[in-house]
């Protein structure tokens, strides 16, 4: 996603715990007032589990 930068997805997931799935990263990132940009496309992933942050970007970079 061109419009998207690494830095908004860290701001938008501050604070989370993992592993974790994919419904507490969208709540995770509108706790933390993120842009709607970020909360769709966290609730678009394919992927339902991440067990860190790197594999929550490569999901969102990469598709």
């Amino acid at each position: 996603m061109a419009d998207l930068s690494p830095t908004d997805l860290q701001k938008a997931l501050k604070g989370m715990d993992y592993p974790t799935d994919k419904q507490h990263l969208v709540e995770r990132a509108r706790s933390n007032h993120a842009d709607d940009k970020v909360v769709s496309t966290l609730d678009g992933l394919k992927e339902d589990r991440f067990d860190g942050p790197n594999e929550v970007q490569k999901a969102v970079f990469n598709q």
